[in-house]
């Protein structure tokens, strides 16, 4: 009897493997798609504005992002009194740190690397909505368990060699991790993030909950207080402004 039921629970997994690996990376990329609303409704979303909430070392940090989907993004940090700014508009970006914080206070040309990075943050619904039209490629490499769950492996290579490794459930199709090595001023670093907290607005699907390691050591997890849709958004504030 005990021999029977573990020749059965080994045939249930053998099954349970051979369905998982008879998806492929399209199918894979087509389900994560549609769970996170579908192409048709991303594409309609013409801006958004999220503000969000996390601690470093004790100190409470606040940050409003704004982004007009495809075109530009610009996200407001205030910490300890001080704000700092990071602009990206169509290929070029500006940012401004306060001199506690290692700037000038005044508006600085960001690095092309940065611009790149960032400008990653401008196509709303996830890298892998626009994939093939941005010239890259997605693999499905396997399967594998993020914190107890089940999820495939995808292998995002850019058009420009970035590597990006999206960990996507295998129930949900919502990504819950992604990893890749990435060059912050100089230096490579592994970059990785996690997503939890799924919620849905209007019939699109955001992730409320994100965690990454933090430069000081241990898990920095940012809190999405609010989203909205949409809004009205001045164009202006995208533009680098002139020096004091």
């Amino acid at each position: 009897m005990k021999i029977s039921k573990i020749i059965t629970s080994a045939l249930i997994v053998i099954a349970t493997t051979a369905s998982v690996f008879a998806q492929t990376a399209d199918e894979v990329v087509a389900k994560h798609i549609e769970a996170m609303g579908g192409l048709e409704k991303w594409k309609a979303l013409k801006g958004l504005e999220m503000k969000n909430k996390f601690s470093v070392q004790g100190m409470d940090i606040d940050s409003k992002t704004v982004i007009v989907n495809g075109k530009s993004l610009r996200s407001d940090v205030s910490v300890m009194g001080q704000s700092i700014i990071t602009a990206v508009d169509g290929e070029t970006g500006w940012s401004v740190r306060p001199a506690m914080m290692g700037g000038t206070g005044e508006p600085e040309d960001m690095p092309i690397a940065l611009v790149r990075e960032s400008r990653k943050q401008v196509d709303l619904g996830g890298s892998l909505l626009y994939y093939k039209e941005k010239g890259s490629t997605v693999e499905l490499v396997g399967t594998e368990k993020v914190d107890g769950a089940d999820v495939y492996k995808l292998k995002l290579t850019e058009k420009n060699g970035d590597v990006t490794n999206l960990y996507v459930s295998t129930s949900t199709y919502y990504t819950l991790k992604t990893t890749g090595k990435r060059k912050v001023q100089g230096q490579e670093i592994e970059a990785e993030v996690s997503f939890s907290n799924f919620k849905q607005i209007d019939g699109l699907t955001f992730p409320y909950t994100m965690e990454t390691a933090n430069p000081m050591g241990g898990t920095m997890t940012i809190e999405t207080e609010s989203i909205k849709l949409n809004p009205t958004i001045d164009v202006s504030i995208f533009k680098k402004p002139a020096s004091k």
